[in-house]
C-alpha cells in the first residue's frame, strides 16, 4: 500500500513569518509563553496551572465567541506553553486575549510572550506609525515580545537576524534595551486599557423561548451557547437536514413543553442570530410571526441540534478540521498526483490516506475532542428535568440592542482616527526628510532603508478596514 505523508502538523508549530503561514486558520490569535529557565515537565505543568488560576477572575464569566483561552504544554523546540483562540467575527476576543497575556507577563516576570494572528504581527501593524524607522515586515521575525507588562522589540543593531533563542536570551540579559518606544507602548495600551470592563460590555443577555431540553442544557453548561450559535451560523444543506428532524432536542415534536429563559452570549453571537432569516422546521412548535423571543429561541434550538448531530458524526468518523488539514497537506504535497477526484486511482489513494489517518494518534485526539460536547450534552440530558424547573423564576428583560444598529458611526470614528494618524506620520516624515537634506553632507540613505514604505502602511490600513467592517458590520 502506498503510504501517504504523516498527518498535518499543529498550526502553532509553523513559522508565522514563512510562506507556510498561509495555511494558518483565519481569524485566529496564536500565543507562546517562554520561561526564562529550562523547566522540567512537572515545573511546566505547575506554571501552566498557576497562569490559568491567575487569569481566572477575568475569564470565569466571559463568553467566548468560539473557544476559550487555553494553554498547552510543548517541548519543541524547548519547554514552553502555547495556545490559540479563534475569534471569528468577534475582535473583542482577540484584544481580550492580548490583555490576558499582558496580565500574565505582569504576574510572572520571568516569562517572555510572543503573540500573532492570521494576519501576522498584528501588534506591530497596530502601532505601524510609531515603530523605529528601521523596522519593516521583512526583518520583524523573532523581534516582538511582551515582558513584564511592556512591549519589546529586539533592536536590529544588536541582533541583525535573530533566532528565537537569541531573542529570548537578549530579553533576559538586556531587557531595557529592547523596550519599545513610549509611543508604541501607548498605542498598544490604548487597545487594551478598557479591559476587563470592556469584555463585560461585550456580553448581551436576551430572553428566549426554547424547548425545555435546550433550557436544561443551557442551565448546566451555559458556555455551549457559543457552539450552538456557530452551528446555526455556519449551517449548510447537510446540517439543516438535522434541524428538519430535531431528533435530539425535540423528541416530543410539537407537544414538547417550551419555557422562557435568559441567555447570555457575546454581541457578535446576538448579531449572527438576529441578522439571518431562518424558517422554523415543520416539526417545531413555532407561534405566530413577530414573537422575537420565540424566533431567537428557535434559532438557538436548531443550532444546538445541528451542532450536536454534526459533532457526533464527525466524532465517529474522526475527521472534522483535523482531517481537512491533513487532506489539504496531502494535496499540497502532490500525493494525489493531479488525478481527477472520483477517478479509480484517486479513490484508491484516498482510501489509503483515510486508513493511515484512522490509525494515527491525530485520529483518536480529534475524535475525543469532537465527542466532548456530545458527551456533555448526553450527560446533562440524562438527568431528570421538567418545565416546572423553569417556572416562577424572575427572568430579567433583554438587554438594549440599539448598539446593533449604530455600528457604522463607531466604524467611521475608528477609520477617521487611523487616517489622522497616517496623515500625521506623513507630515513628520516630510519634515525629517527636509531637515536631513539641509544637514546631510554624505550620500543619502534610501527611504526604504530608513523608514516604512507608505504603500505598506496603506495596505495595513486596508487590512484594518476589513477587520473593522467584520467587527461592526
Amino acid at each position: 500500500m502506498e503510504t501517504p505523508p504523516p498527518p498535518y502538523l499543529d498550526p502553532n508549530h509553523l513559522n508565522p513569518f514563512s510562506q507556510a503561514s498561509s495555511r494558518l486558520p483565519e481569524d485566529t490569535v496564536f500565543y507562546s509563553i517562554y520561561p526564562d529557565n529550562f523547566l522540567s515537565q512537572d515545573s511546566l505543568q505547575s506554571l501552566h496551572l498557576q497562569i490559568l488560576n491567575s487569569i481566572s477572575p477575568f475569564t470565569s464569566s466571559y463568553v467566548w465567541q468560539h473557544e476559550p483561552f487555553t494553554l498547552t504544554i510543548s517541548f519543541h523546540p524547548f519547554p514552553h506553553l502555547h495556545g490559540h483562540v479563534r475569534y471569528g467575527d468577534n475582535l473583542n476576543d482577540e484584544w481580550f486575549t492580548v490583555f490576558l497575556l499582558f496580565q500574565i507577563s505582569l504576574s510572572f516576570p520571568s516569562l517572555s510572550i510572543h503573540v500573532h494572528d492570521s494576519d501576522g504581527e498584528f501588534l506591530l501593524i497596530e502601532s505601524a506609525f510609531h515603530l523605529p524607522r528601521w523596522l519593516n515586515p521583512e526583518n520583524s521575525q523573532n523581534r516582538a515580545f511582551i515582558r513584564r507588562g511592556k512591549f519589546h522589540i529586539i533592536p536590529k543593531r544588536s541582533l541583525p537576524n535573530p533566532t528565537l533563542t537569541e531573542s529570548l536570551n537578549f530579553l533576559i540579559e538586556n531587557e531595557q534595551l529592547a523596550r519599545a518606544p513610549d509611543s508604541v507602548q501607548s498605542v498598544i495600551r490604548n487597545c487594551i486599557e478598557d479591559y476587563p470592563e470592556k469584555a463585560k460590555l461585550n456580553s448581551h443577555t436576551v430572553r428566549v423561548r426554547v424547548p425545555v431540553s435546550v433550557a436544561h442544557v443551557l442551565r448546566h453548561a451555559p458556555s455551549l451557547i457559543s457552539l450552538a450559535v456557530e452551528g446555526f451560523y455556519d449551517r449548510d444543506i447537510d446540517s439543516m437536514k438535522h434541524a428538519a428532524k430535531m431528533e435530539r432536542f425535540l423528541k416530543g415534536g410539537k407537544e414538547v413543553e417550551m419555557v422562557t429563559v435568559a441567555v447570555e452570549m457575546s454581541r457578535a453571537m446576538y448579531a449572527q442570530l438576529m441578522q439571518q432569516n431562518f424558517h422554523a422546521p415543520k416539526c417545531y412548535p413555532m407561534p405566530n410571526k413577530g414573537d422575537v423571543e420565540a424566533e431567537l429561541g428557535m434559532k438557538i434550538a436548531c443550532g444546538f441540534e445541528m451542532m450536536y448531530q454534526e459533532k457526533r458524526k464527525e466524532g465517529e468518523e474522526g475527521k472534522g478540521s483535523g482531517w481537512k488539514k491533513y487532506k489539504e497537506s496531502l494535496e499540497k504535497s502532490g500525493y494525489f498526483k493531479g488525478l481527477i477526484p472520483g477517478s479509480t486511482e484517486y479513490k484508491r489513494l484516498m482510501e489509503n490516506a483515510e486508513e493511515y489517518y484512522r490509525n494515527s494518534s491525530l485520529f483518536s485526539k480529534t475524535s475525543e475532542m469532537l465527542n466532548a460536547p456530545v458527551r456533555q450534552i448526553d450527560e446533562i440530558l440524562s438527568l431528570t428535568y421538567s418545565a416546572d424547573d423553569f417556572k416562577n423564576h424572575d427572568i430579567p428583560p433583554s438587554d438594549d440592542d440599539s448598539w446593533l444598529y449604530s455600528g457604522e458611526d463607531e466604524l467611521n470614528s475608528v477609520l477617521q482616527d487611523r487616517q489622522k494618524e497616517m496623515e500625521l506620520y506623513e507630515v513628520n516624515r516630510k519634515k525629517k526628510k527636509k531637515s536631513k537634506e539641509h544637514q546631510d553632507t554624505g550620500p543619502s540613505s534610501s527611504s526604504k532603508a530608513e523608514g516604512f514604505d507608505l504603500s505598506d502602511i496603506v495596505k495595513t490600513m486596508q487590512g484594518l478596514n476589513i477587520k473593522c467592517n467584520r467587527r461592526y458590520g
